[in-house]
């Protein structure tokens, strides 16, 4: 036995799952926002806009989904660097793309 304490099943984990749900249906919205506005007026920028918000998007539901299944553990381990520095990537990337949309 580790001498720690077993973890509190309260309401933490089902806050955690419902943020990152949260945060990956709004990133959904906003790549569909930008896909109709690249297919209304089909420009280089509004397509390669589409694309790389699909992208991360995807990226974004894969470090989610994984968070999510750690944290049904006992004791989930923290997000690694790796994912620390995915994530923070993917909303850059959607940032940017709702810049670029805004050209």
């Amino acid at each position: 036995m580790s001498g720690e304490p077993p973890r509190d099943p309260g309401a933490q984990p089902e806050r955690t799952w419902l943020a990152w749900r949260r945060t990956t249906l709004t990133c959904a919205v906003s790549v569909a926002l930008t896909v109709r506005v690249a297919l209304a007026d089909p420009s280089g920028p509004a397509v390669a806009a589409a694309c790389l918000g699909a992208l991360a998007w995807v990226g974004l539901l894969v470090t989610a989904h994984r968070r999510i299944r750690a944290l049904s553990r006992s004791r989930p381990r923290t997000m690694g660097a790796a994912q620390t520095l995915g994530t923070l990537v993917c909303v850059l990337v959607l940032v940017g793309v709702g810049g670029m949309m805004l050209l």
